[in-house]
């Protein structure tokens, strides 16, 4: 299925600059830069004090992202073009001109070999640069200005990180507000105060030991109207959409919606959101939300609860073996510049790719080329909301 809005990026981890161009944006959006550049310093990973969480790499310490938009916005409004954006590399100053070693030792985890068998390369650099997480950062420039979108109809992307190095952080007495305020004011965007002083204790020690961690990231969406995405296909079921959206994260194995494995193991009659009146007896409303805000590939009108997995980081300074691919020897996987964990920053690029594909479903259900018609458009859609369900006699929502 073609998308109302589609984005490609370009450029390498220490090339001069990442590119991306944002297709299918309505005209009429006010941007700027400053729309932009809090979620790029929050992919950062930059604590309130400014410097990067325990656990960010060096390089967190030389990049200052900031977006220059080229195209697509005049007088602070998005023209409906292609919106064409520039994320400078400062890192790419102290690379250049050097005479750099060609990589010939695959790291396992990476792309490194996979890419090399793919394309053919003899220097495993060329898979690496590109692979590189840096470029999410041209991802979360994209995801800022579709955030932007779903903010001028009353839709709410935020993400927390729940577990990191096998602490886990415990949650439940928490609404999903309160999660999203609390891990705003963490520098490992993990909600619970207790928790996060045990990940950031564990990050130390598995720093020491010149390893790296994973962890877990929590992506939601409040305010989001029923009815996006569609049953009909597959490529239209907006869970499938959004898991690959996440999966496509560098790092993440594993996507969960709502309870997924949990529920897995209940029997069916405590497995699912039972439906019941609304306390005004009109209307709808769901006691719970195991299913996260998705059934059938639609949004059902709940919160979208996503949870991805991260694997921990592959290059580690304690000696992984792998295969010196010019000489046949047994050697260990040389060490790159990197993160000892990458779960918090992860959790931004998590809330831009996640945004990225409810903009585009929002678009594709109100259709429009442009602000003045979507505002309309979605203020006469009816029942937005599970309460304004019409119940008895014969719903509007069913047959006019």
């Amino acid at each position: 299925m073609s998308s109302r809005l589609r984005f490609l990026t370009a450029g390498e981890s220490h090339g001069p600059a990442l590119t991306a161009i944002l297709e299918g944006m309505p005209a009429g959006l006010a941007l700027a830069p400053a729309d932009i550049d809090p979620d790029l310093a929050r992919r950062q990973g930059l604590g309130a004090n400014g410097h990067p969480y325990p656990g960010a790499s060096a390089r967190m310490g030389i990049e200052h992202d900031a977006v220059e938009i080229l195209g697509g916005v005049l007088a602070g409004l998005t023209t409906g073009a292609p919106i064409a954006l520039l994320v400078w590399n400062r890192d790419h100053h102290a690379w250049k001109g050097r005479a750099i070693e060609p990589l010939g030792v695959p790291r396992p985890g990476h792309a490194d070999l996979a890419a090399a068998v793919k394309y053919g390369y003899r220097d495993l650099r060329l898979g690496l640069e590109r692979a590189s997480a840096r470029e999410t950062a041209a991802r979360v420039a994209v995801g800022a200005i579709c955030r932007k979108l779903l903010a001028e109809f009353g839709i709410r992307v935020g993400s927390y990180v729940s577990a990191i190095g096998g602490v886990s952080a415990v949650l439940s007495a928490m609404s999903l507000e309160e999660r999203l305020e609390a891990a705003a004011a963490s520098d490992l965007k993990c909600p619970n105060a207790t928790a996060a002083a045990k990940m950031a204790a564990r990050l130390r020690e598995i720093a020491r030991a010149g390893d790296t961690a994973g962890g877990v990231l929590e992506v939601i969406a409040l305010g989001v109207p029923p009815g996006l995405g569609s049953h009909v296909h597959w490529d239209r079921r907006l869970s499938g959409r959004l898991g690959g959206a996440l999966l496509s994260i560098p790092g993440v194995k594993g996507v969960e919606i709502g309870e997924a494995f949990e529920t897995a193991g209940r029997p069916g009659s405590e497995a699912h959101d039972e439906i019941a009146l609304a306390a005004s007896g009109s209307g709808l409303t769901r006691p719970t939300n195991r299913a996260g805000g998705l059934e059938g590939g639609i949004t059902n009108g709940q919160p979208i609860i996503l949870r991805a997995a991260m694997k921990p980081i592959a290059t580690t300074r304690t000696k992984v073996r792998s295969v010196d691919l010019a000489t046949g020897e047994t050697k260990p996987a040389g060490y790159e510049r990197s993160d000892t964990c990458a779960v918090p920053r992860a959790a931004v690029v998590g809330e831009a790719m996640v945004s990225i594909v409810l903009a585009d479903a929002l678009v594709e259900k109100l259709g429009g080329d442009s602000m003045t018609e979507m505002r309309p458009r979605y203020q006469a859609l009816r029942h937005m909301r599970l309460e304004d369900v019409p119940v008895g006699g014969h719903p509007a929502l069913f047959w006019p």
